[in-house]
């Protein structure tokens, strides 16, 4: 809306076809971003997956990899496909886009390494408290649960 700063509560909120990373420390756990209270960006103040908005013209793998770098300083070797979810925001008058969701996994001595640089804090959980105790974004919720609970679905 014209005459709103980005800080104001009625500021709009943009979509973007975006990645994020199912960081798995060795001992199974998550390393998960608290986002920044700022009413302009979606979910703030919740817990979430590190990653971000996919540019034009670069591949999904490439955008994790800017994005972990420019939020964590963190440089991996791999990135596994996990899941994708699609967003039909056009009733909205926002268009479609999707979030494609990788498994990075992390050494202890590589989490040691990590340098904050977007978000309030991070810190890893258990699945089971990333499950039940935290407030997370809904749709990182919704991976976070399919790969820690993975074994229990499918056939």
């Amino acid at each position: 809306m014209p005459g709103h700063s980005p800080h104001d509560p009625g500021a709009r909120l943009a979509g973007s076809d975006a990645v994020a990373a199912l960081i798995v420390l060795d001992d199974g756990s998550y390393v998960l971003q608290l986002r920044d209270d700022k009413p302009d960006i979606w979910y703030p103040n919740h817990w979430g997956c590190f990653g971000g908005a996919v540019d034009a013209g670069e591949e999904p793998v490439e955008a994790l990899r800017r994005e972990l770098y420019e939020e964590l300083e963190l440089e991996f070797d791999e990135a596994e496909y996990f899941t994708r979810f699609d967003f039909d925001l056009t009733k909205l008058g926002a268009g479609r886009y999707h979030r494609t969701f990788y498994v990075v996994r992390v050494s202890a001595a590589q989490r040691a390494g990590f340098v904050l640089h977007e978000g309030k804090a991070f810190d890893a959980f258990a699945g089971e408290t990333v499950c039940r105790d935290l407030r997370v974004t809904p749709y990182d919720a919704f991976a976070l649960f399919l790969h820690h609970a993975q074994s229990r679905i499918g056939g």
